[in-house]
C-alpha cells in the first residue's frame, strides 16, 4: 500500500490549566506543524488514473480547515474562564477560539485532529483511512499517534461533538447558542 502524507504548518495560541504551577498555564504560542498519513483501504493495482484519489480531494478540506479555522486560533479548555471573558466582551473572538475536553495538549490537538480528517475522509466518501498524526509542537517536542497507540472509539470525545464532523467547526459556541 502506498501511504500519502500532507504536512501544513500553522500558528496557534494555547494555555493548560490542569497545572496552575506550569508556565504553560500563561497563555503562550506556538508555530506548529501537522503531518498526516493516510493508507489507502486497497492495494495499488496499474490502470487508469494510477491513483486511488487525486491528491487535491484528499488534502482540499484538510488544509482549508487548517488554515481557515485552526490557524491563529486560541485552544482553551471549555472550562477555561478566558471563555467567559470572550463571551462577555469579544463575543466576535469565540469563532477562533477552539475547545477541548480538558487541556488543550498536544496529544489532545493530535486526537482531534484525527477524527476530524476521519470524519472528512468518510464523508467525502475517500477510499483512504488515518494511519498517523504528527503533531509538531516546536522542534524538539512532538506527539505521534498511529493505529497502534490511538482508538478513536475509546478516546472519550463527545459523539456528534465538533473533532467527529466533516465541518469547519473548532468549538461548540454556534450549536449552544
Amino acid at each position: 500500500m502506498a501511504a500519502i502524507e500532507f504536512t501544513r504548518r500553522y500558528a496557534m495560541a494555547h494555555r493548560l490549566l490542569a497545572d496552575p504551577h506550569s508556565k504553560c498555564a500563561v497563555p503562550h504560542g506556538h508555530n506548529e506543524i501537522v503531518t498526516v498519513r493516510l493508507e489507502p483501504r486497497a492495494r495499488f493495482r496499474f490502470g487508469g488514473a494510477n491513483a486511488q484519489a487525486r491528491f487535491e480531494a484528499l488534502k482540499a478540506r484538510w488544509h482549508g480547515w487548517i488554515d481557515g479555522h485552526v490557524d491563529h486560533a486560541l485552544q482553551l479548555n471549555r472550562a477555561d474562564p478566558l471563555i467567559g471573558f470572550f463571551r462577555e466582551r469579544e463575543p466576535q473572538r469565540l469563532a477562533s477560539i477552539m475547545t477541548f475536553d480538558g487541556d488543550p495538549s498536544t496529544e489532545a490537538l493530535a486526537a482531534c485532529y484525527w477524527l476530524k480528517l476521519a470524519a472528512f475522509l468518510s464523508a467525502d466518501g475517500l477510499p483512504f483511512e488515518v494511519a498517523q498524526v504528527r503533531v509538531e509542537e516546536t522542534p524538539t517536542n512532538a506527539v505521534l499517534f498511529t493505529r497502534e497507540n490511538f482508538a478513536a472509539d475509546e478516546c472519550g470525545v463527545t459523539p456528534g461533538a465538533w473533532p467527529t464532523r466533516a465541518d469547519t467547526s473548532i468549538n461548540e459556541f454556534e450549536r449552544l447558542a
